[in-house]
């Protein structure tokens, strides 16, 4: 034994002081190993739509209804069950529902008890006491734990057992005790919840949705490009606090930033009227939804839309000019446009433009800010990095989450592995070096985290600016696009200019070849791996199928933001894998919170895909099961070290 192994081993010793310890260990983990794996729960592409991604998340994708399905069947009727299933997702809710209606509430109280324990029993079946003893709410701890653990089907205990339920209603605590069975239910049935990018922008709540996230028991993110937009703004790149602005203002989304995150947008606000008082902003109408905007804030917001949209292509024209590696100069348009003409020239075509009144703009350095810009900007840099709750939310996302994982055999990332036409891996120079594969998502995150963490100046500078690089860059792997076309889009009437043509992944998908060369780049291989990816919405109602290559890879985005499901047609796909295999579900949209709870509606669901593994799966064959076996080693050298008397037992 070398010296580096014993002095690991009186570490362990000082944690497990006898043979009787380090034994007893021994056993708990190798009996853990035989449990089932854990339920892991995997959603993408969020963008802010806070009711049904709770929905969502309240009821596991299907996985309370299935499970209530499993341990009543036919003994209770359809609308019991869709009753017991409300409750569990909004047990507040509800109860206040049922003490409005319910005659004899001490019989409801007595018979929903019975119910709750016993799906709770079910669903804490697969995990050691001690997992769900920490998962009980404390307040209940006791209570809880009796009534998970006793018998009343055995005559010693019966009395006891219904004596528990009888002091309890008794007491007044038969509202708290139901609503901590349904939490700790929910809590049971999804052991680990995956988002696969983009909780950020199109819709307004994402603050909610990262409240939600913060407060989860176990969760990994991988970041999106909206994701790293926010992020990238809070680290304070002045072009993405712009885009970030830019893009809340075009779906009337400032309150976010205003009430929710205490932005003080008076700056821009002020900047807007001086500068753009007499402007229609007609080509910067705003996408708002019906009944969840004022009206009355659409002027000022569209010209504040404008006011920090040209912002943005200067402070982007100035990235470029910066970063020539970046390879981006198709994206200075500024310079391009002749506005004595009132057009732009694009690869040697002229275009005419839909607006031409840029009082802001400096035809001789045109992306040069002006002095009144300057000034915004630099107010609003200032509050986006002071902004004690937005901090807090972007942490979040840098410590739980990163641009890819992989995960108990499967690949998860948001958008693409950059890939040249004939499928190989594209090599991309990052400040100098040419990374490709997984050593470009390394190498992206690296600076992205040094971005926000570095306390160099240089290399946070860098940082910074790499993270508008993985917002828009056509080698980023959360954009997969050749160019972004925004400047396009508002100012251009052909719509041939907006095309923003997708990275050759997308048209190589069904390649099984290809697809198995990605999962082996991050060291994954066998028919039961797969790769789960978000970013693109699969357009359903033109018979798109989010299943791709036989079933390897996985796209799971469909439009949980209300601003694609025209297009999609359907309101989001969602990834169930249980011990049994994998369930992919497509959810049409969510009405109300009130309706769920009033007429026990709930979002309808198809399931699409369903792979059934050859073995029911255990934590044995998960990541924390491969750590659990090195443990037991280890633990194992420690007993024979005692036996031996390489190491003396502290009796």
């Amino acid at each position: 034994m070398g010296n580096n192994d014993l002095r690991y081993l009186k570490s362990l010793a000082r944690q497990y002081p006898t043979v009787a310890s380090a034994a007893t260990e021994i056993v708990n983990l190798q009996a853990i190993l035989s449990l089932p794996k854990g339920t892991e729960h995997f959603i993408t592409d969020i963008h802010g739509e806070y009711d049904q991604f709770q929905h969502i998340i309240k009821n596991g994708s299907g996985a309370i209804k299935r499970k209530i399905e499993e341990e009543f069947a036919n003994a209770i009727s359809v609308a019991e069950k869709k009753a017991i299933a409300t409750l569990i997702y909004y047990p507040e809710q509800k109860i206040e529902q049922i003490l409005k209606t319910e005659e004899n509430i001490d019989d409801w109280y007595k018979v929903t008890l019975y119910r709750l324990i016993h799906i709770c029993k079910s669903a804490s079946s697969k995990y050691t006491r001690s997992k769900v003893r920490k998962a009980i709410p404390k307040n209940f701890a006791y209570v809880i734990e009796e009534l998970l653990t006793g018998r009343p089907d055995m005559s010693d205990q019966e009395a006891y057992y219904n004596e528990i339920i009888h002091s309890v209603i008794h007491t007044g605590t038969a509202t708290e005790l139901i609503i901590a069975f349904c939490n700790l239910i929910r809590r049971l049935v999804v052991d680990h919840l995956h988002v696969v990018g983009d909780i950020f922008d199109r819709g307004p709540y994402a603050n909610l949705v990262m409240d939600t996230l913060i407060e989860h028991h176990s969760v990994d993110i991988q970041w999106g490009n909206h994701d790293v937009s926010w992020m990238g703004a809070a680290a304070g790149n002045r072009a993405l606090i712009c885009n970030v602005i830019r893009i809340s203002a075009k779906y009337g989304n400032l309150n976010l930033l205003e009430d929710s995150y205490g932005i003080n947008l008076v700056p821009l606000a002020r900047l807007a009227m001086n500068r753009y008082d007499k402007d229609p902003c007609a080509c910067f109408k705003l996408d708002y939804r019906e009944n969840e905007y004022d009206v009355r804030d659409a002027m000022l917001d569209e010209k504040m839309h404008k006011a920090i949209t040209i912002m943005q292509f200067k402070l982007e024209g100035q990235l470029i000019k910066r970063h020539p590696e970046f390879q981006m100069q198709d994206r200075l348009l500024l310079d391009k446009i002749q506005i004595e003409k009132g057009v732009i020239v694009l690869d040697g075509k002229e275009y005419p433009l839909r607006d031409t009144n840029f009082p802001t703009v400096d035809w001789s350095d045109p992306y040069r800010l002006s002095a009144e810009e300057e000034d915004v900007i630099d107010r609003l840099t200032t509050a986006f990095l002071n902004c004690e709750k937005l901090q807090k939310h972007v942490r979040f996302l840098f410590t739980k989450g990163s641009l890819y994982n992989v995960y108990n055999g499967n690949l998860l990332y948001h958008g693409c592995v950059p890939l040249n036409e004939d499928g190989s891996f594209t090599k991309v120079n990052i400040y100098g070096k040419e990374y490709s594969g997984r050593a470009l998502y390394d190498a992206l995150e690296n600076y992205a985290r040094k971005g926000y963490y570095s306390i160099d100046p240089e290399e946070k500078r860098k940082g910074r600016d790499i993270l508008w690089f993985i917002w828009s860059n056509k080698n980023s792997p959360v954009f997969g696009k050749a160019k972004m076309t925004t400047f396009e889009r508002y100012f251009i009437a052909d719509k041939a200019t907006h095309a923003e043509p997708k990275n050759p992944y997308y048209s190589l998908l069904e390649n099984e070849e290809i697809v198995n060369r990605i999962l082996f780049e991050f060291g994954l291989s066998g028919e039961e791996s797969h790769i789960v990816n978000g970013h693109i919405p699969i357009e359903a109602k033109k018979g798109e199928s989010p299943v791709k290559c036989n079933g390897k890879l996985l796209i799971i985005d469909g439009g949980f933001s209300k601003a694609y499901q025209p297009k999609t047609g359907i309101a989001g796909y969602t990834l169930i894998y249980n011990s049994y295999g994998l369930m992919l579900a497509a959810h049409e949209p969510f009405e109300s919170v009130e309706k769920a709870v009033q007429e026990g509606s709930d979002i309808v669901s198809h399931t699409i895909l369903v792979q059934h593994v050859g073995m029911r799966k255990t934590v044995k064959d998960t990541d924390d099961g491969k750590i659990m076996q090195d443990n037991i080693r280890d633990l194992e050298e420690l007993l024979l070290a005692y036996r031996e008397g390489t190491i003396v037992e502290n009796m």
